[in-house]
C-alpha cells in the first residue's frame, strides 16, 4: 500500500513535467521566435500604412462605419500599444532569450574544442583532403606547421598519440559570435520598445490611480489625468506659443490624453521658419529658454529640426509649428442685407452668434500667412465662355460649380508659376446640434483665368477638399461691386427696377406692349435666379430653395418643349446678362461710383459675376466673413521624451549590425593536419590533410588548394 502511495506523486509530477517541458521546447525553438518575427513585421506594416491615433471620425470617413469600428475592436488604429502586440514582443523576448540560454553553452564549449581528438582513418571522408611529405622529421614538422599556422591566424592544438600527431585547427570563430549578436539584438530592441512605449505610462497610472482624460477641453483635466515629472518613460507632445511658457506635455492614449508634467518650464522667445519657393518650410526653429522649477535656474538653447536640446534626462525635439492665438481683424459682411459689422476673432478661439430663435458658433482655426500656389497655365480668356451657349450645362451646385483645389491651392495647369497668392484663414460654423462646416478665405484677390477674384472657401468635413466660390474683383479691387449685386437681387424693389429698365433700354420705344412683357419676362428671370419664385415641386425633403442658373434650366426643362429650349435658353441667357448689368449700375450707383461703361473689363466682370451670383445661391452661409488685418503669433510643437529603451536600441542596433556581417560574412574553417613518420624514410614526414566549413563556398577549394601548396612539398 505504501508503496502504490508514493509511485502515484511520482507518476503525477511526470505528468506534470511533460507539458511544462513541451511548452519549454516549444518557447526555445527557432521556429516559434521567426514565426512571431513574422508576425510583428506584419504589423508593423499596418501599422505604417494605416495612420496610427488619428480622430475616430477620420477612420469612419476612410474604411466606413463597419470596418472602421471592426478594426478599432481590433486595436489596428493604435497597434503599437495594442495588448496582444505587446504579449507578442514579450513572447518574442522569451523566447529569444531562451534560445540564446540555450545554445550559449554549446558556443562557448564549441570555442574552447578543436577537435584535436578525431580518428586519422576518418580524415579519408572529408570532400577535402590531401596526401603530402615533408622532408623534415616529424618533431620538426610538428614544429614548422605550428609557427605556419600561427602566422595565417590559425588557433591550434596538438594531440600526440602513439603513431603521430593529430594537429587540430580553426579559423574564423567568430562566425558563432554573430548567432550570439544578433540574437541578443532581437532581446534589447524588443525591451527597448516595451520600455519606451506606453506599457511603463500605464504602469504608472494603474500604480497611482490615474485615469486618461477623453474631453476636448484640457482644462478641464483633474488631478486625476495628470502624472507626476518622476515618471520613468514618456513621449508627449508641448505646445508653446511665443511669449508663452508651458511645463506639461500631452501623451496620446489609445482612448484620450494624460497630462504629463515636466520638472521645467520651456518658453518660447521667438519662432523662426524659412521656406522654399513651393511654398514647403525649408528650415524650422525655436529660441526657448528652460526654467528649473526646482532650482530656478534658467538656460537658453535653440532647437532645431533633427538637432534636439537634452535637460535633465529630457530631450527636446523639434516636431512642428502651428498657430499659437493669432489675432484677426474681420469684417462680416451679409449677402442679402446692408448690414455688416467688425468682429475681432482669435485663432483656437469662438464666438456665439444669434440669429432669431437659432445660435450658432463660430470657432476660429487658423491662419496661413503664406499661401504659395502654382497659377501656370491660366487662360487669359473670359471665364465662363463656354458656359454661356445653353443652360444645361450650368446644371450644377456649390459642390459642381466651384473649382477644385487641394488644400489651399488654386493649380490652374500643367506650367508651373509658384507665387506667393497672401494670408488666408480658416473657420468653422457650428451649430446647436453639434454640426459643422468649415470656411476658408483668402485676404487678397487672386488672378485666374485673366480675371481677379476673391476666393471663398467651404468643405463639409475635414476628408474633403476646400470648394471656392470665386468672387470678381471691381475697378476698386474690392468685392464690393459684386456684392451690391448680390444684395440687389436680394430685393424685390431693386430687381422690379432693374427688370423695368432693363425692358425700357432693350425695347422699342413705341411699342409699349413689347416693353411689358419684356419687363414681365425680365423680372420672372431675376426671379427664378435668385431663389425667391418658391421650391421646386421636386425638391427634397430639407427644402432647399432653388436659385441660380441651375433654376433657370429646371424652368426651360418643365416649361419649354424640348425642340424650343436650346434658343430659349440662349433668350433667357441674354435676358439675364441685360437684367443683371442693371442692377450691377444700380449697386454701384449707391456706392457712389461711377456707372460701369460697356467694354472688356466690364464684360469679363460681368461673366465671372452671373458664374458666381449662381454658386453664392448655394453657399451654406448668409453671410461672408473678410480679413482685414491680423497680428500673427507662431506657436512651437515639441516633442518631449524620456527614453529609457533608446540605450537599448541603439546597443541592439549595433549588436544587430555585427551579427549579420559576421554571420554572412565570417566563415567558420576547420583544419586537421595528421604528422607521422613516413614508411621506409624515417627521416621525412607523411602528412594527411582535411578541411570542412560551414558554408561550402565556391572558393572553399582554391583556398584549400593553396593550404596543401603552402604545407605540402610533395604529394602522393
Amino acid at each position: 500500500m505504501t508503496e502504490k502511495s508514493s509511485a502515484r506523486p511520482a507518476t503525477s509530477m511526470a505528468a506534470l513535467r511533460a507539458p511544462l517541458a513541451d511548452a519549454m521546447e516549444l518557447l526555445a525553438s527557432m521556429r516559434f521566435a521567426i514565426s512571431l518575427l513574422v508576425v510583428i513585421c506584419i504589423t508593423a506594416v499596418i501599422g505604417t500604412v494605416v495612420k496610427q491615433n488619428e480622430p475616430m471620425n477620420n477612420y469612419v470617413n476612410q474604411f466606413g462605419p463597419f470596418w472602421s469600428e471592426l478594426f478599432g475592436r481590433m486595436n489596428l488604429f493604435t497597434v503599437y500599444s495594442a495588448w496582444w502586440f505587446l504579449l507578442m514582443m514579450g513572447f518574442l523576448v522569451i523566447s529569444t532569450s531562451l534560445c540564446i540560454a540555450r545554445h550559449t553553452p554549446k558556443i562557448l564549449r564549441d570555442f574552447k574544442n578543436y577537435k584535436e581528438s578525431v580518428r586519422e582513418q576518418s580524415l579519408q571522408a572529408f570532400r577535402h583532403k590531401g596526401l603530402g611529405y615533408l622532408h623534415l622529421n616529424p618533431e620538426a614538422s610538428l614544429q614548422q606547421i605550428n609557427a605556419w599556422l600561427a602566422a595565417h591566424g590559425w588557433r591550434a592544438r596538438a594531440q600526440v598519440r602513439n603513431t603521430g600527431v593529430m594537429i587540430g585547427a580553426k579559423k574564423g570563430a567568430a562566425h558563432k559570435v554573430g548567432y550570439l549578436a544578433a540574437h541578443s539584438a532581437i532581446v534589447l530592441i524588443c525591451l527597448g520598445g516595451l520600455f519606451d512605449g506606453d506599457l511603463l505610462v500605464r504602469t504608472v497610472m494603474w500604480a497611482q490611480g490615474k485615469s486618461i482624460y477623453q474631453g476636448a477641453d484640457f482644462n478641464q483635466m483633474t488631478a486625476e489625468n495628470r502624472l507626476g515629472p518622476g515618471n520613468p518613460s514618456f513621449r508627449g507632445n508641448l505646445f508653446v506659443p511665443e511669449g508663452s511658457r508651458s511645463a506639461a506635455a500631452l501623451l496620446n492614449m489609445p482612448t484620450g490624453v494624460v497630462m504629463q508634467e515636466l520638472p521645467f518650464e520651456v518658453e518660447l522667445k521667438k519662432f523662426k521658419v524659412e521656406y522654399y519657393e513651393t511654398g514647403m518650410p525649408k528650415l524650422f526653429a525655436s529660441d526657448i529658454v528652460i526654467h528649473d522649477r526646482e532650482t530656478g535656474a534658467s538656460q537658453e538653447a535653440t532647437v532645431k529640426v533633427n538637432e534636439p536640446v537634452t535637460y535633465k534626462g529630457l530631450t527636446l525635439y523639434q516636431s512642428s509649428f502651428e498657430d499659437g492665438g493669432s489675432e484677426l481683424q474681420l469684417r462680416m459682411r451679409n449677402l442679402s442685407g446692408s448690414d455688416e459689422a467688425d468682429l475681432t476673432g482669435k485663432i483656437g478661439g469662438a464666438i456665439t452668434m444669434t440669429q432669431g430663435d437659432s445660435k450658432a458658433t463660430m470657432e476660429f482655426s487658423d491662419l496661413r500667412v503664406i499661401n504659395v500656389e502654382n497659377l501656370g497655365g491660366a487662360s487669359a480668356g473670359a471665364p465662363g465662355a463656354s458656359d454661356a451657349a445653353g443652360i444645361d450645362v450650368r446644371k450644377v451646385d456649390l459642390v459642381g460649380r466651384l473649382e477644385q483645389h487641394l488644400g489651399s491651392g488654386a493649380t490652374t495647369g500643367s506650367k508651373k508659376n509658384l507665387r506667393n497668392v497672401g494670408p488666408s484663414f480658416s473657420y468653422k460654423i457650428r451649430d446647436a446640434s453639434g454640426q459643422a462646416r468649415e470656411y476658408n478665405n483668402y485676404m487678397l484677390p487672386l488672378e485666374l483665368e485673366g480675371q481677379r477674384v476673391f476666393l471663398l472657401g467651404v468643405r463639409e468635413s475635414a476628408s474633403e477638399n476646400f470648394r471656392y466660390l470665386r468672387v470678381p474683383v471691381d475697378t476698386q479691387d474690392s468685392m464690393d461691386g459684386w456684392l451690391s449685386m448680390r444684395r440687389a437681387l436680394a430685393d424685390p424693389a431693386q430687381r422690379n427696377r432693374a427688370a423695368r429698365r432693363y425692358a425700357e433700354a432693350a425695347s422699342p420705344a413705341d411699342n409699349p406692349k413689347m416693353r411689358e412683357q419684356l419687363e414681365a419676362t425680365s423680372l420672372r428671370v431675376l426671379t427664378l435666379f435668385a431663389g425667391a419664385a418658391g421650391l421646386r415641386a421636386d425638391a427634397p425633403a430639407q427644402g432647399a430653395a432653388v436659385g441660380g442658373l441651375p433654376a433657370l434650366s429646371d424652368f426651360v426643362e418643365r416649361e419649354v418643349p424640348e425642340s424650343d429650349r436650346g434658343r430659349v435658353s440662349e433668350v433667357l441667357l441674354r435676358i439675364l446678362n441685360g437684367s443683371l448689368f442693371e442692377l450691377y449700375k444700380q449697386g454701384q450707383q449707391q456706392l457712389g461710383q461711377p456707372a460701369p461703361e460697356p467694354g472688356a473689363k466690364t464684360q469679363a466682370f460681368m461673366t465671372q459675376a452671373v458664374l458666381s451670383l449662381s454658386d453664392s445661391m448655394f453657399y451654406p452661409a448668409p453671410m461672408l466673413l473678410q480679413l482685414k488685418d491680423f497680428k500673427q503669433v507662431q506657436a512651437s510643437v515639441f516633442q518631449v521624451t524620456r527614453a529609457p529603451g533608446r540605450t537599448l536600441v541603439y546597443a541592439g542596433a549595433i549588436l544587430l549590425i555585427i551579427g549579420v556581417f559576421a554571420m554572412l560574412y565570417i566563415r567558420e574553417r576547420r583544419l586537421w593536419i595528421w604528422l607521422e613518420s613516413a614508411p621506409g624514410r624515417p627521416e621525412q614526414t607523411r602528412v594527411r590533410m582535411a578541411m570542412s566549413s560551414n558554408r561550402d563556398t565556391p572558393d572553399l577549394p582554391t583556398e584549400f588548394d593553396a593550404l596543401k601548396q603552402q604545407l605540402l612539398h610533395e604529394e602522393a
